[in-house]
């Protein structure tokens, strides 16, 4: 009996043995565990590879300021060469608290409804089917962060509301934003209203996604639901008002690329160089993934109402920084009136139409609009290149890179200073024959090209 019991424990004592050695050497041999795995998961539509945005400000679009008026301008707008039309807030403005005589669209009295102001419902669904029938998609702006103070919300579920120390309903703290109340995410019932509002619009009215108003101030995981909720309708683009990389691993196709709006700026007014951009472009490739799509732009409705137009932003490096909107790494964005040139801060609470003309802006931004959708090395994400530097003779003054992929490239070069630069590049990554963006003409570029770079000047080669 001793003897049986033994050997038992013997048996069982090798069987143990190799039930860890094999354990041993399926962890030793299995690598699946350090595999790098995609951190985007959402999928872009195919539609936004080389799309450009273009920013309506209803209210100021059109001398009536309605839906119908806008409709009337989808043929330029096409032939400019936009693609996503981002309407600013359509929702009927609240009155309580009310900024100025119209309010400020970003204060929501009721996510299910159209601005009076603007036209009906079905003016609405009329520019998005219009839209559709031209080629371009409609995306509305979505204000989750906060609501109107006299939203039906306020009164139908007070609990769905963030309070003050005191108990009282309170803006969103440290700004003025006296006209609106801050939502509370912790609770389910805002969360699934919120979500059954925003499916609405795309499954019932044919909105092809959203740009998200402050979306950093909203938890990530109510955004990653969202998605995947508006996903099962159809493809839709999310833009996020925010520079997160968090944002785009389940939630959102594209950020704002703030930072490069601030560099550049800084640049044009003398207070940065080349290196600031620099330290965009490094952190933009190296914390960013591949499939991140990043807003670029000059102007916006915040910018522009708040702190500057284009040309105050920008001035003399105005046209420059443009093309590098376009042609650097970024999806492209052009706000209403940019390309008219227009003058001045449009009034934010009040009636204020753009006075349209034509003007060297907008002729320049139909170029450049036409060159990226020829340029696959311009394309957005995954679908374009990276930017390699291409190092000069004036690191800190002219920014020059390639983007080339297989079928096509680009090369850029930015005088980014007041005075004109005789240029010269090391390496061999320019060297070709290319198009002159400006020149329509044929231009080879060897070891020995030099370029002329006015003041404020670029080169854009293609091929």
């Amino acid at each position: 009996m001793l003897q049986t019991r033994y050997i038992c424990q013997r048996i069982l004592a090798v069987i143990a043995v190799c039930v860890l050695a094999v354990a041993c050497t399926s962890t030793n041999n299995d690598s699946s565990a350090y595999q790098a795995k995609p951190y985007v998961q959402v999928k872009h539509p195919e539609w936004t590879k080389n799309a450009v945005i273009y920013q309506i400000n209803t209210r100021q679009f059109t001398q009536e300021g309605t839906f119908n008026a806008a409709a009337k301008q989808l043929p330029r707008l096409k032939d400019l060469g936009v693609d996503i039309l981002w309407l600013m807030p359509i929702h009927p403005i609240g009155e309580e608290n009310r900024k100025g005589s119209l309010g400020s669209p970003y204060s929501v009295k009721d996510y299910r409804k159209v601005n009076p102001e603007f036209g009906t419902l079905d003016d609405l669904k009329n520019f998005i089917k219009q839209a559709h029938e031209m080629g371009m998609y409609v995306i509305l702006d979505w204000v989750a962060n906060h609501s109107a103070w006299d939203n039906h919300l306020r009164f139908d579920h007070p609990d769905w509301y963030e309070r003050d120390y005191k108990g009282d309903f309170r803006p969103t703290p440290w700004w003025d934003w006296s006209d609106i109340i801050d939502l509370d995410f912790s609770q389910p019932g805002l969360r699934k209203y919120m979500t059954d509002a925003m499916k609405y619009w795309v499954e019932e009215v044919g909105v092809d996604g959203y740009r998200c108003d402050v979306a950093g101030f909203v938890p990530i995981d109510f955004w990653n639901q969202v998605r995947k909720e508006l996903d099962e309708i159809k493809p839709v683009f999310m833009l996020a008002e925010w520079e997160s990389r968090d944002l785009h691993a389940h939630a959102f196709d594209a950020t704002y690329a703030w930072s490069w709006w601030e560099h550049m700026h800084n640049i044009a007014h003398g207070k940065s160089n080349v290196n600031s951009l620099f330290i965009y472009y490094s952190w933009n490739e190296s914390a960013f993934p591949k499939e991140a799509m990043r807003m670029t732009m000059v102007s916006n409705h915040d910018k522009n109402a708040w702190e500057a137009t284009q040309f105050e932003a920008f001035g003399e490096a105005l046209e420059a920084s443009i093309v590098l909107s376009v042609v650097g790494e970024g999806m492209p964005m052009i706000y209403n009136g940019q390309e008219a040139g227009n003058p001045r801060r449009l009034a934010f609470f009040e009636k204020d139409p753009i006075d349209w003309q034509p003007h060297p802006i907008g002729d320049l931004y139909k170029k450049l609009f036409k060159l990226k959708k020829q340029n696959t090395a311009l394309w957005n994400a995954q679908w374009g290149a990276t930017m390699v530097h291409v190092p000069n003779n004036h690191p800190t003054e002219v920014l020059s890179f390639v983007r080339q992929n297989q079928q096509d490239k680009v090369f850029a070069v930015f005088n980014f200073s007041s005075s004109a630069k005789t240029v010269k590049f090391s390496e061999k990554l320019y060297h070709g024959q290319y198009i002159d963006f400006t020149t329509a003409k044929q231009a080879v570029l060897t070891d020995t090209t030099e370029l002329e770079i006015p003041a404020w000047g670029f080169k854009v080669f293609s091929k």
